[in-house]
């Protein structure tokens, strides 16, 4: 059951109509009740995986919680560290085994050696690597401190568990989530209607923009020989904005979903391609992954406590580390290491491009200082997406050499009505990355444009909630046979 169906509206209306009927010191339950619904109608019996995770994160808690007095830390690092062990292999056997057997198959195949069988597949249970995430920030608090042991099991399963999060997060803080969960909000107008508001806002990413997109993406990918230059570099920003909205989409939906019933989840996307430098681009990109990684991995492997060199290896571990929870698949990795050589270059490049700024005395407050930026920025995450996009690493290869050669021409032959989509299919999605990116940068300046809608005359406001109920309902994609499509980020 995707977001993107009407069963989906329909179990959600029901979950929220049902949820403030119950009395408040119960709608936890109810609410895991219906996450755990919601997942089984995902995964079927890969239910009985996320609540083992649970186990092993709830009595993890409570063995640190047990072993806090001076004399047993011992005890209590032991058994913070088997708990981590112990996600980290479920999380290796379900998503990294097949990698790992195919890399030593490969190495056997050069060496000339028999090689291992190969593995029968293992299914990669949904949104696995954000749950487990999840549940290992959990107790990573726990174990400093920063947050009590949750000894209400059924609390803890349903932060682990919440429905609008568990495909593809945001991820979030324990200390955060269950005190909403502990103390649930009255239904609130305002908080229905802003989260209505953004969740339409997620579908007409999706559907108008994402799955448009995907078709066109799609079709150069599986026969990226037959193209070149302009097509080619084209394909590229397309996936680059497919990949934004497809995701963004999704946060906004599953931040709206939660809004309605009173539960705030951090923001996981701020007008990403804004941004003017990589480090200010993972500020912006998929937020919530940026601060976990920084605060559970970063940080514990020194951060930039211990000297300048260690800085940057252990940004580069980091970025690593993000592309191999992304994907099995080395591109995967080359991608994350990509982004850390680029902070890395900036950083020990920073002394020169600021004497550089200083000896021709550029504005850095310009405009044109500044849009320069962002197109450097926006370039140098697009190369990083092709072999993020990329099956093979010589299909990457091949599309970053052939993305260069000037082709313009296909701009005006019609070329473009050639990728799977029809000429009106492709002039709404230009059309609708023009007003995203309008309404991005309006954003990015502080005007929330919901806020001018609520602003506006009671019949104009509804005027416009009608017209994009209607404009998304009629014009979206809704994947090959109008079957709901899904969300790229679900399959990490």
């Amino acid at each position: 059951m995707q977001f993107v169906s009407l069963k989906f509206l329909i179990f959600l209306f029901l979950t929220i109509s049902i949820y403030f009927i119950v009395p408040k010191k119960i709608r936890y339950v109810w609410l895991l009740l219906t996450s755990w619904c919601f997942y089984y109608l995902l995964s079927g019996k890969l239910l009985l995986l996320l609540i083992a995770v649970t186990v092993v994160t709830y009595f993890t808690g409570i063995q640190i919680d047990k072993c806090s007095q001076k004399d047993k830390m011992a005890l209590k690092k032991a058994s913070f560290i088997t708990g981590i062990v112990l996600l980290v292999i479920i999380l290796g056997y379900f998503k990294y085994t097949g990698f790992m057997v195919e890399t030593v198959r490969k190495i056997q195949a050069v060496l000339g050696l028999e090689q291992i069988g190969a593995l029968a597949g293992i299914v990669l249970p949904v949104g696995i690597s954000f749950y487990i995430f999840q549940a290992i920030g959990y107790m990573a608090d726990c174990y400093n401190k920063k947050i009590s042991v949750e000894k209400n099991y059924l609390r803890l399963a349903l932060f682990i568990s919440f429905f609008p999060q568990i495909m593809s997060g945001p991820i979030e803080r324990a200390g955060k989530m269950i005190p909403q969960f502990m103390e649930p909000k009255d239904f609130s107008y305002d908080r229905m209607r802003d989260g209505l508001l953004l969740m339409l806002w997620g579908y007409f990413q999706k559907i108008i923009i994402a799955d448009r997109l995907a078709v066109m993406v799609n079709h150069v990918y599986s026969s990226y020989e037959n193209y070149s230059g302009t097509i080619v570099f084209l394909t590229t920003v397309f996936y680059t904005f497919e990949i934004y909205c497809d995701f963004a989409g999704y946060s906004n939906i599953a931040i709206g979903c939660a809004k309605i019933m009173g539960i705030d989840i951090m923001k996981n996307f701020e007008q990403p391609y804004l941004s003017g430098s990589i480090a200010e681009f993972w500020r912006r990109w998929h937020m919530s992954l940026s601060s976990w990684l920084r605060d559970y991995l970063y940080i514990p492997l020194g951060g930039n406590r211990k000297g300048y060199v260690r800085k940057l290896i252990n940004i580069c571990i980091v970025f690593a580390i993000s592309g191999l929870w992304h994907g099995a698949a080395w591109t995967f990795v080359i991608w994350g290491l990509l982004h850390g050589m680029y902070q890395v270059i900036g950083i020990v490049l920073k002394p020169v491009r600021d004497a550089v700024v200083e000896k021709i005395r550029i504005d850095r407050n310009s405009f044109s200082h500044n849009f320069f930026k962002i197109v450097v920025t926006f370039m140098l995450v697009n190369i990083g997406w092709i072999f993020f996009r990329a099956t093979t690493f010589n299909s990457a290869v091949y599309m970053l050499k052939n993305m260069w050669k000037p082709t313009l021409w296909t701009l005006f032959d019609g070329s473009l009505f050639n990728l799977g989509l029809s000429a009106a299919d492709v002039r709404l999605v230009v059309a609708a990355l023009g007003l995203m990116t309008v309404i991005d940068i309006l954003n990015k300046k502080g005007i929330v444009v919901r806020n001018l809608i609520y602003r506006q005359s009671l019949w104009f406001r509804w005027a416009i909630y009608i017209a994009a109920v209607v404009f998304i309902v009629t014009l979206g994609v809704w994947g090959p046979g109008y079957d709901a499509a899904s969300f790229i980020y679900s399959s990490f």
